[in-house]
């Protein structure tokens, strides 16, 4: 969410930057026009508030009251419009991303191939000299994944991971909530069942409320229990809650409504979470494995910071730089991406992208992002500091990035350290986690 007076007066840009995200700028028009309604509105009621406070004569107050009414009741649907507009207008985009419209355009800036090969371009055959298995197969011979148990109990997309299966996932998780810790980051378990400001605050929603025909999440049934948990007459109002996709917006909901320090910032924490995603927008892609599931793990870093564009860019390639030293760490084949605008979400300001090779499948797979928000989440979370240079309250600066998650890091793992004979070299990091070298 943008400030509404920045809005008014750089509708050109914002306009700009909706089309370029292949949004509808034509909301930018119709919010400044209810805009200035609702304030000519508003300008209105006060002026009969004050009279009727001025006002000696009872009868003249009647009227002015009963006119204030009318006045109020105009406004409420203005207000209501005025909302919902307001969280479709888009962010800002950084000048260095690149203008295009789909993820076809994305401009790889960066890519990393350990020194044994096994990237694409010829680099798998230097490192196999075989033709490498994919996951599934490698799950199956190895009793380390089950999808056909996973499918009969969980339903479409289920899996089981089973034994050194076990073993390697938690010890990615470990082995990347550690690297945290060491990188200056706190580590956090946050609820994973959150109410429904945290996934507007953070921009998961497309709009003001929960749409299941295109919000990738998952709303809980509650049985109609009331907030708080207590019986409160028919009246009672049901608390809607949903399973997280990653931990992002419980990390960020944690500070909603606070006013913070700046000798706070950057405020650096790691969220490990179980993550749930319906993928209603995938709908017969990736059917097959573990490429994209329901469920899995992940270990998220979010960052708040001071208002000041320069250092959350200097950020955001700081947390960048940690996703690629893990893969690197991991000997994964990994390239970065610089998001172009019209794979960029509404809320987004700059986005890089990480991807690992995956030998056996053949492909490219997204395993980490990193976006820099402005001020667009904090908005919706209202989450301010104090310049301490000026006294103003300010929004602060929010960014986040997925250090590693589970399925596709596991993929890799599996696909790029797999031996002719079909075992797992587990990579050095993640042995103390294992008890061996070798998965097989």
């Amino acid at each position: 969410m943008l400030d509404i007076k920045f809005i008014r007066e750089n509708a050109a840009l914002i306009k700009d930057a909706a089309a370029k995200k292949n949004l509808d700028p034509k909301v930018i028009d119709e919010l400044i026009e209810v805009d200035a309604k609702r304030r000519e509105l508003m300008a209105t009621s006060e002026t009969l508030r004050a009279e009727q406070k001025k006002t000696q004569d009872r009868e003249a107050g009647a009227k002015l009251k009963e006119q204030f009414k009318e006045q109020e009741e105009k406004l409420k649907p203005l207000e209501k419009r005025f909302s919902e507009l307001m969280a479709r207008v888009p962010n800002i985009i950084s000048p260095d991303t690149p203008v295009g419209k789909s993820d076809e355009e994305n401009k790889e800036v960066f890519r990393w191939i350990p020194p044994s090969g096994g990237g694409p371009d010829g680099g798998d055959e230097k490192k196999f000299g075989f033709t490498p298995k994919d996951h599934m197969a490698l799950g199956k011979d190895l009793d380390i994944l089950d999808f056909e148990k996973g499918t009969k109990v969980g339903g479409f997309r289920g899996y089981y991971l089973k034994n050194e299966g076990v073993l390697l996932v938690m010890g990615i998780m470990m082995y990347a909530v550690n690297k945290l810790v060491e990188k200056g980051f706190k580590p956090m378990i946050p609820p994973t069942l959150v109410k429904e400001f945290a996934l507007f605050g953070t921009g998961y929603f497309k709009g003001t409320e929960y749409d299941p025909e295109v919000d990738e999440i998952y709303q809980i049934a509650t049985n109609d229990v009331p907030a708080g948990g207590d019986s409160g007459g028919e009246k009672a109002a049901v608390e809607k809650k949903f399973l997280v996709g990653t931990s992002e917006p419980s990390l960020l909901a944690y500070y909603s409504d606070e006013l913070l320090k700046a000798d706070q910032f950057p405020i650096k924490n790691a969220g490990y979470s179980q993550c749930y995603r319906s993928e209603i927008g995938s709908y017969g892609r990736d059917v097959k494995g573990m490429y994209r599931v329901h469920e899995f793990m992940k270990v998220e870093q979010v960052i708040l910071a001071e208002a000041d564009i320069e250092k959350t860019t200097a950020l955001q390639d700081e947390m960048v730089a940690i996703s690629g030293e893990m893969h690197e760490e991991l000997g994964l084949p990994y390239r970065r991406l610089l998001i172009c605008t019209g794979d960029l979400s509404a809320g987004k300001y700059k986005q890089y992208d990480t991807e690992a090779w995956l030998p056996g499948m053949n492909r490219w797979a997204e395993t980490g992002s990193a976006s820099n928000f402005l001020d667009w989440q904090s908005r919706r979370l209202n989450v301010k500091y104090v310049d301490p240079k000026t006294g103003e309250k300010k929004y602060v600066y929010m960014l986040n990035n997925t250090a590693l998650p589970s399925p596709r890091v596991f993929i890799a793992i599996l696909e790029n350290h797999q031996t002719k004979d079909g075992k797992i070299a587990v990579p050095e990091v993640l042995q103390k986690y294992i008890g061996k070298k070798i998965i097989g």
